[in-house]
């Protein structure tokens, strides 16, 4: 027999219009905690989301040539509030989550998400919402997403851009200029951070460096590349090590509310590579509270930086 309480457990699902989608679900033990597990459920959603609305089935698409390729994650924007962040979703939490894509050509795609625990928030995402008139009781990301195949079936490097044929994108609205985020994460390409380094508001509270093995039990993903969510791991446990350098407890670091959390993907690594991992924290002047973290990581065997990640954060250490 099926109950009202099991039945409320099960995810709905509706498209909303040409460019949205909306769903009412509950967070089970897989899709939250302190680790990646959201971020991998939010990566779902997107391909999810451009899988209904725009014609190709991103989960199992193919280019031209026959070849498989892959709607791969470039940019990863969190944005949250001291309230509601993506560290305090727990099990049984009901959340509605509207899922709006937006045109960017035949190679790429913009998906805006915008995740509520109270109801009525269905409507299409405004990207005035998300970039400046964020809602308190919700929690946003956006992912910038661009088709990529390999090169060379036998590497993870050198992956070249490739869209399926019926990839479809022409109806779906684009963002105004000012909202792009071709300049920001240019900024991360070019400097390895996000944050202004010589801001006068901010001082260095410290750093730290360590190399890290690709774990090949954790973070390939079914195709044998690099699993993005993985990355979001990677930046956790540089930030923990200094975290932990700077005398802070691991109970802190739990605590802590991430508000901003960017990261760039600027390449793949290959299942035996090793990555220099540096992380650099900045405090606030006007509210020792707030800090901002950036992580980048390099791979040793090319030298090439392969992600580039920025947080803010609050949290109740000793100042």
């Amino acid at each position: 027999m099926t109950t009202a309480a099991t039945r409320a457990q099960h995810p709905e699902f509706e498209i909303v219009d040409d460019h949205t989608v909306w769903r009412r679900l509950t967070i089970r033990p897989g899709m939250c905690g302190h680790n990646s597990l959201f971020v991998g459920q939010v990566g779902d959603w997107t391909w999810e989301t451009v899988s209904t609305l725009c014609g190709t089935n991103v989960f199992a698409a193919r280019d031209a040539s026959g070849a498989p390729t892959y709607l791969a994650f470039y940019y990863f924007h969190i944005r949250g509030n001291p309230a509601f962040h993506h560290g305090a979703l727990t099990f049984g939490d009901r959340i509605e989550v509207t899922s709006s894509s937006f045109d960017y050509g035949s190679e790429s795609v913009l998906t805006l998400h915008r995740i509520s625990r109270t109801p009525g928030h269905r409507a299409a995402i405004d990207p005035v919402e998300f970039f400046e008139d964020q809602r308190p009781d919700c929690l946003y990301v956006q992912n910038f997403n661009r088709w990529v195949t390999r090169s060379d079936a036998k590497s993870n490097l050198g992956l070249v851009k490739s869209s399926p044929p019926d990839f479809r994108h022409g109806h779906l609205p684009t963002l105004p200029a000012k909202h792009s985020p071709r300049l920001t994460y240019k900024q991360a390409r070019t400097a390895h951070t996000f944050h202004d380094v010589t801001s006068p508001d901010y001082r260095q509270a410290g750093t730290a460096s360590f190399d890290y093995g690709i774990d090949i039990t954790r973070d390939i993903n079914g195709v044998g590349l690099i699993y993005f969510a993985s990355y979001f791991s990677i930046v956790d446990k540089a930030v923990l090590t200094l975290w932990r350098e700077l005398g802070r407890s691991d109970e802190s670091f739990l605590n802590r509310a991430v508000l901003d959390h960017k990261l760039c993907y600027l390449g793949n690594a290959n299942l035996d590579s090793i990555l220099r991992v540096s992380v650099q924290a900045f405090r606030s002047v006007a509210d020792p509270g707030h800090e901002v973290f950036n992580v980048v990581a390099t791979d040793r065997g090319t030298g090439k930086a392969i992600a580039v990640s920025t947080i803010h954060l609050t949290s109740e250490v000793p100042q």
